[in-house]
């Protein structure tokens, strides 16, 4: 079992990064490898809809997202983490997620978990946003026992939501299921069989 982990913060050891530590722990007991990516303070590019992700497999800027998308193909689960800005996630992660989830990698019953932090509001919102990640890619999404909120401002903070941290480790437990039913169900019964797609707007 492999966990991708993208921890959406500019502080690499800040709150949300906390969370991704504690759901570490649980995966480090069953001996899941964990590969993790702090955003911290790089330049990541917006997506511009060019499609060469499509042609050739890879997206045109080369700032970790094609490493990422490689990584992800490799991983059998998926947890974002992003602190809170104007009730939205980090727009770095934003920029990063609408590229990686555009790159062509099979991302059908990898399983995804969104953990959102902030000072005070804004996080059921952000969860909300990243989660439409997920069940637009065929992904089964991680619940915990509560939304996955965290709360707390200066980096440590979130050491006194005692229920936020706890949470983390819910999640943790509960992806670890799944992936391990996910494996045994591919086992027997292989991947639901995929369609072409059918895409049509508003107009037609």
């Amino acid at each position: 079992m492999k966990v991708l982990m993208i921890n959406g913060s500019p502080r690499v050891k800040g709150n949300s990064a906390r969370l991704l530590d504690e759901a570490t722990k649980i995966f480090a007991e069953e001996n899941v490898e964990v590969v993790r990516f702090d955003i911290g303070t790089k330049a990541i590019h917006g997506c511009i809809a060019c499609g060469n992700c499509g042609k050739t497999g890879k997206c045109v800027f080369d700032d970790g997202v094609n490493e990422l998308a490689a990584e992800l193909a490799d991983a059998d689960g998926l947890i974002i983490a992003s602190p809170v800005y104007f009730a939205s996630a980090n727009g770095a992660l934003i920029c990063l997620l609408d590229r990686l989830f555009m790159s062509p990698c099979d991302k059908r019953m990898k399983v995804g978990a969104a953990f959102a932090v902030a000072r005070r509001a804004g996080t059921v919102s952000t969860f909300d946003e990243i989660n439409k990640y997920f069940t637009i890619s065929q992904m089964p999404v991680v619940s915990g026992r509560y939304w996955n909120n965290g709360f707390g401002r200066a980096p440590g903070e979130i050491e006194g939501d005692i229920e936020g941290v706890q949470n983390a480790r819910f999640v943790a437990r509960n992806m670890l299921f799944l992936m391990r039913a996910i494996a045994l169900g591919k086992e027997k019964y292989g991947l639901p069989p995929a369609e072409t797609v059918t895409r049509t707007n508003f107009i037609n």
